[in-house]
């Protein structure tokens, strides 16, 4: 089954940047848990049918970065897109060697390139959903036993 409901979890420290991404994609059939404690990222994926995660990389209690990995060593399944304010080449090629998805800078003055990072993180987890699903397919049909002719 493909993810139906497109919901993302966001990890910030700043209350007023999960709160504006909130209401941006308020509407845009992507519902949003809001978090501020990255602490409790790996806590709240357990059990969780969350497949995006959009994190920012400076925080408190554990950096992004490293976060990044746990999250893939987890499930390496969870599409995860960074957002921060760390505008540097090193910060982009660290997240994409960490597994990222991509890396959209703060402050975010035009949601376009989010809304589109979000759009390929789902449409990738569908992807590998479907195959799955065809994987799945062509083994109960090698599973099945042959039927002799009936005469």
């Amino acid at each position: 089954m493909f993810n139906e409901r497109r919901t993302i979890l966001h990890v910030d420290d700043d209350i007023s940047i999960t709160r504006a991404v909130a209401a941006k994609l308020k509407g845009r059939d992507i519902d949003v848990i809001s978090i501020n404690d990255p602490l409790q990222v790996l806590p709240l994926l357990v059990g969780r049918d969350i497949r995006v995660v959009l994190m920012d990389i400076d925080m408190p209690g554990i950096n992004g970065l490293e976060l990044l990995r746990k999250i893939k060593a987890y499930d390496g399944g969870i599409q995860v897109i960074m957002l921060t304010g760390l505008v540097s080449m090193n910060t982009v090629l660290d997240s994409m060697r960490g597994g990222a998805e991509a890396c959209i800078f703060k402050p975010i003055s035009d949601y376009h390139p989010m809304l589109e990072a979000l759009n390929a993180a789902f449409a990738k987890y569908d992807r590998w959903w479907s195959y799955l699903e065809e994987l799945h397919d062509r083994r109960r049909l090698l599973d099945e036993p042959l039927v002799p002719a009936v005469k």
